[in-house]
């Protein structure tokens, strides 16, 4: 692994880098350029999804890579219409061929869909599939605390990660705080807002002062909270920018003016609680 990366603990034993390389929205015939681009930048941790639709196009950039699987983490997910026992080893299946790998580093129930009440049989099958070795570490995205409990109280595991949306605007103090509790790693989807915080003024002044763009400072601000984070880029400039947040630190007043910064609503992608199978909408 790079050593300007740091890496987290899981409660199962494996590891990941903090700073890894989403490719939500890139599509299947340049996502390959773009991993080697990131995995040459420095990368070493690839997060996809199988509503992403480019599987494919990810393990080639990592076959094409000429690194050795062990030095990579790759992470994808579970679709919301593939719930279940059988459908959801089916849907895993899928995945790992399209990603051409023995295994995947972690893999993670996409959304809970509670109307379709159907997230514990998804769970339990990936608990088969980390006992069976094919998911090294098992998690989920977007799971609310009552989501989180229950799987607790029905199979007696909890998932390594939780994979949130969460950014200055939209920080889940709450879920945070139960996340450190029970030992889950948060980690952050839209972690620089969706472009939405370039202009925002009390990140501008953190950014002079540090001389950094306001993505470093924000990334900076996921890895001094102990997330992890997959900040997504097609631009080489960019993808190498975001890399270096590991050299410089934030003080305790700029931590609290981020802290500031927190919005009720500043969700911007769906609440959990209701979003069901809509394509497209979802990171």
């Amino acid at each position: 692994m790079p050593q300007h990366q740091n890496t987290i603990e899981f409660h199962d034993g494996h590891s990941a880098p903090q700073l890894g390389f989403g490719t939500w929205q890139i599509a299947d015939d340049k996502v390959a350029s773009v991993v080697q681009t990131a995995i040459e930048a420095g990368y070493r941790s690839i997060d996809t999804a199988a509503l992403y639709g480019n599987e494919t196009g990810v393990g080639k950039g990592i076959a094409q890579s000429g690194l050795a699987r062990d030095e990579l983490f790759i992470a994808t997910k579970l679709w919301n219409d593939r719930h279940g026992h059988d459908i959801s080893r089916s849907a895993f299946e899928e995945s790992l061929g399209k990603l051409g790998l023995d295994y995947v580093d972690l893999y993670l129930i996409h959304w809970p869909v509670p109307k379709n009440d159907l997230y514990v049989p998804a769970w339990e099958t990936l608990i088969a599939l980390r006992d069976e070795g094919l998911a090294k570490s098992i998690g989920v995205c977007n799971f609310n605390i009552p989501h989180l409990e229950r799987l607790l109280d029905e199979t007696g595991v909890l998932p390594v990660v939780n994979q949130i949306e969460l950014h200055p605007n939209f920080q889940q103090a709450d879920l945070r705080a139960f996340h450190a509790e029970h030992g889950i790693i948060t980690e952050a989807w839209s972690p620089l807002g969706r472009g939405k915080l370039w202009e925002d003024p009390t990140l501008k002044k953190i950014a002079d002062k540090h001389t950094r763009s306001v993505a470093q400072v924000v990334l900076r601000w996921h890895v001094q909270l102990g997330n992890m984070v997959i900040p997504k880029s097609v631009t080489p400039s960019r993808i190498v920018e975001n890399l270096q947040c590991f050299d410089f630190d934030l003080d305790d007043h700029d931590m609290a003016a981020i802290a500031s910064l927190d919005q009720a609503d500043g969700r911007s992608g769906p609440d959990p609680d209701l979003f069901s199978e809509i394509p497209g909408t979802a990171s």
